[in-house]
């Protein structure tokens, strides 16, 4: 069974880092892109950045740009996001996801895109 498991999540002090994770199970997916989303309460899921398959090449939601900083490991099959400069803005449920097109150069940056999701982490920043 394939599964997506986050953990990281925490409640911080703004200005404080945090790093989350998530290992994939099942399969390898290091032909795919992989995905950080979050979702605040009342909100829509909203993309943070993504990376490539291959090379993997960064993309960063502009509200993250400078602070944020995706990377995987295929070897161990996870994917990571170092979080710096923290802010309450960032409170939310963090969910990693599995692109649906393996081999792709094509930029995926809308939750339909991702087929396989993790089931959270919650991170909260207080102020």
């Amino acid at each position: 069974q394939v599964q997506l498991a986050e953990s990281g999540g925490g409640l911080v002090q703004a200005g404080d880092s945090l790093r989350i994770s998530c290992a994939a199970s099942g399969r390898t997916f290091s032909a795919n892109a992989m995905g950080w989303f979050r979702q605040a309460p009342g909100k829509e899921r909203e993309l943070v950045a993504t990376i490539t398959w291959g090379t993997g090449n960064p993309y960063y939601a502009d509200s993250v740009k400078g602070r944020f900083t995706i990377s995987r490991d295929n070897a161990k099959n996870t994917v990571y996001m170092q979080m710096n400069s923290l802010k309450p803005e960032d409170t939310a449920v963090y969910y990693c996801a599995v692109a649906s097109r393996p081999f792709s150069f094509l930029l995926s940056t809308t939750p339909d895109e991702y087929i396989i999701w993790g089931q959270g982490t919650r991170v909260t920043v207080s102020s």
